[in-house]
């Protein structure tokens, strides 16, 4: 198992590389101004197959770090872990994602005990949430 300033690193360059690689061409998608190009990247993530795919992996990998990512909070007494969610759809999970376990190693290297800390109300309420935005994107694009 590598170290955790290694682990830590490697997150930054994966976060980094996600940032540098989504953005540049977002930025560049958006000749037309953010709001029509937001509207006209979310229609042509339906364009083809292969647009489809990648827009509804995306989604439900989304939805899958969203409930690690609040129950690892939880367990660890991680605070905010609903930004990392945030800013997976506004900015990129390839980049939150990272940047979350980043948080995590540095949290573990802290932690005292593995006492597990349960989900809130309002956790649960914003799982179901996500799953709901997925479900609806992944039907708006499967259609």
């Amino acid at each position: 198992m590598p170290s955790q300033g290694v682990l830590i690193g490697f997150y930054v360059l994966v976060a980094l590389a996600a940032l540098l690689a989504t953005w540049s061409q977002n930025l560049a998608y958006a000749g037309g101004g953010p709001l029509s190009a937001l509207q006209v990247f979310v229609q042509e993530t339906r364009a083809n197959p292969a647009s489809r795919s990648i827009a509804v992996d995306l989604g439900l990998f989304l939805l899958a770090a969203s409930a690690f990512m609040v129950i690892e909070a939880r367990r660890l007494g991680m605070r905010f872990v609903w930004l990392y969610i945030l800013f997976g759809f506004l900015i990129a999970i390839s980049v939150t994602f990272p940047l979350f376990m980043i948080a995590r190693e540095l949290r573990l290297a802290a932690a005292k005990s593995d006492a597990t800390r349960p989900l809130s109300v309002s956790d649960l309420i914003g799982l179901a949430v996500t799953a709901a935005v997925i479900a609806a994107l992944t039907a708006f694009v499967l259609h």
